[in-house]
């Protein structure tokens, strides 16, 4: 996909559609299918490999999901060596990453995405985080239906809101 010609690809995938395959919660299953539908080029979709390891960051360190299982998805994942896998970050990207962040009062990781979109050709950016909206150019979606997203938003704030009384405990 990523050797042919630029305009194929119609999507970049955020972080937050890859977290939910590193866990149990109710997302799990639908964003299984997802990846395996951009990894098996099913859908012209690029998985950045740092959206990979911000999964890693986010799994283990916010939601306390076990390192090892986290690990073991992630690796296979990877394995699979699809060419939905995008490797790259270039110094270009990476300053446009950083004037988007700026000028929409957004991360910087955001910007990352957005910017790589725009440099792929992408149209769409699918992603939870709605703060992503405010990029112009850029359509910004959520890849699974909004029953589901807010079923897994209220996982989350539960299993987060546990660790935080678990921590105070200590």
């Amino acid at each position: 996909m990523l050797s042919g010609s630029l305009e194929s690809i119609e999507a970049v995938a955020d972080v937050s559609v890859i977290l939910p395959v590193c866990f149990q919660n109710p997302l799990k299953k639908l964003a299984v299918e997802f990846i395996r539908e951009a990894l098996m080029l099913e859908k012209k979709i690029v998985l950045p490999i740092t959206a990979i390891l911000g999964a890693y960051h986010i799994a283990t360190r916010y939601i306390k999901a076990s390192r090892h299982d986290v690990k073991k998805i992630l690796v296979e994942l990877l394995q699979t060596r699809s060419p939905a896998l995008y490797p790259h970050i270039n110094v270009d990207v990476a300053v446009d990453s950083l004037d988007i962040a700026s000028i929409y009062n957004i991360e910087s990781w955001d910007g990352y995405i957005i910017s790589l979109a725009k440099t792929l050709r992408a149209k769409t950016i699918f992603t939870l985080d709605k703060k992503m909206r405010k990029a112009a150019g850029i359509r910004v979606e959520t890849p699974f239906p909004n029953h589901a997203v807010k079923e897994y938003h209220e996982y989350i704030k539960s299993i987060t809101a546990r660790s935080r009384k678990t921590n105070k405990t200590k």
